[in-house]
């Protein structure tokens, strides 16, 4: 993920853990809805929802990183999201729940992902900015999901930009 020397970025919530994603994948921040089931998905895999005439897959970002299940309450969210991957445009909801803010990130500030003492795999971590005595964990949304598996490929496959 190329960063230059300020970038902008959504932080959010999953328990206590801060993440972000970059400002410009951010289409838009939904409240949280229940999803159209699909059967067979993966388990993070929660299902598809209407945003604006489109169906967008719906997936549990903390079950994607090995957490546990999302619970909602009235702060959870879904954003939704426009992530490049390889020679297509993928858009999901991912939900969160929290969202916070947008702010600028550094390049100097970022660090790079740490081999150990985490819950998920470090692969999927673009940098960790130190921010308010704790971490946040900056999510390379490309690789998280270009290996998901046929399930989600499968789901999401039509959803091609010309």
């Amino acid at each position: 993920m190329a960063i230059s020397s300020e970038a902008q970025f959504v932080t959010f919530s999953l328990g206590e853990e801060i993440f972000a994603v970059p400002v410009e994948v951010v289409r838009e921040i939904l409240d949280h809805e229940e999803a159209f089931k699909i059967p067979h998905g993966p388990d993070y895999l929660l299902g598809l929802r209407d945003v604006r005439g489109q169906g967008v897959p719906v997936i549990d970002l903390r079950l994607r990183l090995g957490l546990s299940r999302t619970v909602k309450t009235p702060h959870t969210r879904i954003l939704v999201l426009d992530v490049p991957l390889e020679q297509r445009m993928l858009a999901l909801g991912l939900v969160a729940d929290r969202v916070y803010e947008v702010v600028p990130f550094q390049q100097s500030q970022i660090e790079p992902a740490p081999d150990i003492g985490i819950r998920w795999k470090s692969d999927y971590i673009a940098g960790v900015v130190r921010r308010d005595g704790g971490f946040v964990v900056i999510v390379d949304l490309a690789r998280l999901f270009s290996d998901s598996g046929t399930a989600l490929a499968g789901v999401v496959a039509s959803q091609r930009v010309a």
